[in-house]
């Protein structure tokens, strides 16, 4: 999905912003107090990705435990 959208920077406070408004925040899934990390690279290009993990700290602990176990003569041949 490419969509094109010319925006302005807003002032924001004593700051200035990129104001997301309903359409934008549609097509990217985005809602207030969301990560998201910006990248700024050559020539001035700003990248915005949201930051979703796939799974929750608890559940990826317990898949990696889960992983080790199930493993764990593998992994000690390995070592």
């Amino acid at each position: 999905m490419d969509e094109a959208m010319l925006k302005k920077i807003s002032k924001v406070g004593n700051s200035q912003g990129l104001v997301f408004d309903t359409a934008l925040r549609e097509l990217t899934g985005l809602n207030v107090g969301d990560p998201v990390n910006v990248t700024v690279h050559e020539g001035g290009t700003i990248v915005i990705t949201p930051m979703r993990p796939v799974v929750d700290a608890d559940e990826a602990r317990a898949r990696g435990k889960k992983l080790i176990k199930r493993n764990s003569a593998l992994f000690k041949r390995l070592a």
